[in-house]
């Protein structure tokens, strides 16, 4: 096992933070991909975020081992000719002390901003400074 629990592959799911209950749970999504963060010195954190839907951003940041364990990055890339910076903040789901590897997949759950605005894909701009949850799966076996 790596010393950085957070190094592999996860499932990365965004949400809109909309606190109507009324809402339909299948408009709630804000964005999706791939996550993988790879092996880095001491505190660093380095690794991509990214689909084929729509492209990759490099990830740099750091992570800190507390209780819980956390992580904060920037995502940075060019996507369709544009510059997109979005900024994360994560915390590793403790494991539950009544469950099983079986029943618990591990997870981290956080908050990502629009740092920079870009186009939107319905034609207008996207804001700077939205922010929604997230949550990431690992997919990957250790």
């Amino acid at each position: 096992m790596h010393e950085n629990p957070f190094v592999g592959k996860w499932t990365y799911r965004s949400m809109f933070n909309d606190p109507n209950l009324a809402t339909a749970f299948s408009t709630l999504e804000f964005g999706y991909g791939t996550i993988v963060i790879d092996a880095a010195p001491s505190e660093l954190l380095r690794g991509t975020i990214g689909d084929p839907s729509w492209g990759t951003l490099v990830l740099h940041g750091s992570r800190g081992y507390g209780s819980p364990a956390q992580v904060r990055f920037q995502g940075k890339g060019v996507i369709n000719g544009e510059e997109w910076i979005y900024d994360y903040i994560g915390w590793l789901v403790p494991v539950w002390p009544n469950s099983t590897a079986a029943l618990q997949t591990t997870t981290i759950v956080g908050s990502v901003v629009r740092t920079v605005p870009h186009a939107s894909g319905n034609g207008g701009v996207a804001p700077a400074g939205f922010v929604a949850s997230f949550y990431a799966v690992r997919n990957d076996s250790r």
